[in-house]
């Protein structure tokens, strides 16, 4: 049996990292299918498919970040594929939000999860990298929402940049760590999430381990459990209860859950019930904040159609190779040569050598 109490971890950025666990398995694409069934609801609905399709677009909330970058960004190469920086966000902002994130003890936000989705050209395969949220980065110099401009600093904590100056800033942040062009991004906040889960009716995972976490209440032992969306939010945000209760250790735990979602979506034939798609697609967009070419049900619709072709089972999902800061072991830093070379065959829509996703940073298992 497992219990939980709402999480009250806020994770900290002071320990050494450890390295993922790998899960094998099939990636499924959330989105289409939440598309798919959002274009039933509206059909089903009839006389009210307008006011359904209005509420839904008007959930998604847009950031231009085109206009906030300008032009100091990498080239866009022809034959590149697709690239989407999803975040999950710690935000506190709302009742909700506040109350899963530790209470009043913390403000702000920070990205708590970031993975670069890569989509290469034909779309038939994908790959996610994710990029440890203690890994010590160059911040580029960055506008601020209210139009002001924060200098460049070196040694900055990844995950701290999304507090600090803002989304457009965390994308800018990337572009120039990898030189990858990064051409959507996707956020969704903690209180989404959780009701994302509780929408769908649970999500099932094998815990690998047994899991304590005093910090969250979290309380799991080894084998299958269905997880509500609170439990859910405590399982991929945990790091006190494994390993050494470090950050990257709960890394493995967030894939493995990722893939029981989209697995969980995809079997509840949700073109088979236009209820159940209507309340999960209103749960997915109300706590969604995407860039603005992203930002309505059409353009999700259109994005969504074009990764028909892509394979699940050819999808794959990457750590960014990091290794222990020299000066400061308690933070990570991208493994070069590894980094570059995952980054370059990104950009060139490229084989990924397997010598790329190889992290040098050892620290204590969660196996």
């Amino acid at each position: 049996m497992s219990r939980t109490v709402a999480t009250s971890d806020v994770p900290r950025s002071d320990q050494p990292s450890i390295r993922r666990r790998k899960k094998p398995a099939r990636r499924r694409r959330v989105w289409r299918w939440i598309v798919l069934a959002v274009v039933v609801v509206l059909v089903a609905a009839g006389g009210t498919a307008w006011w359904m399709y209005s509420q839904l677009d008007g959930n998604i909330k847009g950031v231009d970040i085109n206009k906030a970058l300008g032009d100091d960004r990498p080239e866009k190469l022809p034959t590149s594929g697709q690239n989407l920086l999803v975040l999950g966000s710690d935000s506190r902002a709302g009742a909700e939000n506040k109350e899963l994130g530790g209470g009043g003890s913390v403000s702000g936000a920070r990205s708590d999860t970031a993975m670069v989705v890569h989509i290469p050209e034909g779309r038939q395969k994908a790959v996610a990298v994710s990029i440890p949220r203690d890994t010590l980065v160059t911040r580029p110099e960055c506008t601020k929402a209210d139009g002001s401009t924060t200098p460049s600093a070196n040694r900055v904590m990844f995950n701290s940049v999304y507090s600090q100056i803002g989304p457009a800033c965390v994308v800018k942040t990337v572009e120039k760590m990898s030189g990858v062009r990064i051409d959507h991004y996707l956020e969704i906040n903690f209180a989404g999430f959780k009701d994302l889960v509780d929408a769908i009716g649970g999500v099932t995972v094998d815990v690998p381990q047994d899991i304590r976490d005093t910090s969250s209440g979290l309380d799991l032992t080894a084998g299958p459990h269905k997880l509500d969306g609170t439990q859910s939010l405590a399982y991929v945000r945990t790091r006190h209860g494994i390993g050494d209760g470090s950050d990257l250790g709960r890394i493995g735990l967030q894939q493995q859950f990722l893939l029981a979602l989209l697995s969980e979506v995809k079997s509840q034939d949700l073109l088979g019930s236009p209820t159940n798609s209507y309340r999960i697609a209103n749960s997915a967009t109300k706590s969604l904040t995407t860039d603005s070419g992203l930002a309505s049900l059409k353009s999700l619709a259109e994005f969504a159609r074009s990764m028909n072709g892509v394979d699940p089972s050819t999808m794959e999902t990457i750590m960014l190779p990091v290794a222990y800061d020299k000066q400061d072991p308690n933070r990570v830093v991208a493994a070069q040569p590894q980094a570059g070379d995952l980054w370059k065959a990104i950009r060139k829509d490229g084989t990924i050598p397997e010598s790329a996703k190889k992290s040098p940073a050892k620290g204590g298992s969660a196996s």
